[in-house]
């Protein structure tokens, strides 16, 4: 039963643990404004999910060439960082575009905040089927 209820919600969880992680880097761009030669990042977010629902991962393995190494990887979470093209030159070498990180922020949100919607409408709906309200 609960693999079942598993699969059902599967792929909304991806989804808002993927925007979730993509939140936290729109802030950290958001929150390096001003520093300099910080280099704005984000992620793909429809790569990063069909990746995630089909099981892969992009991470990179690190090459082991001793056991006592430890067992490597990205690190950066469950997408690829890349780096968000340069729309706005600056002096001091930051790539962040304010108005850029505040609307891609915005609307990471929004589409969070619609997946929590649909995930809570999903379990009032198989609630209300497991209690027999009509």
């Amino acid at each position: 039963m609960a693999t079942k209820l598993d699969d059902l919600l599967s792929y909304q969880h991806q989804a808002l643990s993927l925007r979730a992680h993509r939140q936290q880097i729109l802030a950290a761009n958001i929150a390096n404004a001003d520093t300099p030669n910080y280099k704005a990042r984000d992620i793909d977010f429809t790569a990063a999910l069909k990746n995630a629902m089909a099981g892969r991962s992009d991470g990179l393995e690190l090459a082991r060439t001793a056991p006592g190494h430890l067992a490597g990887g990205a690190g950066a979470g469950p997408a690829p960082l890349l780096y968000r093209k340069n729309t706005q030159s600056a002096v001091d070498g930051n790539t962040v575009d304010m108005d850029v990180e505040r609307s891609q922020f915005a609307e990471n949100a929004v589409h969070y905040e619609a997946g929590i919607t649909f995930i809570t409408g999903r379990l009032k709906t198989m609630l209300s089927a497991i209690q027999g309200n009509q």
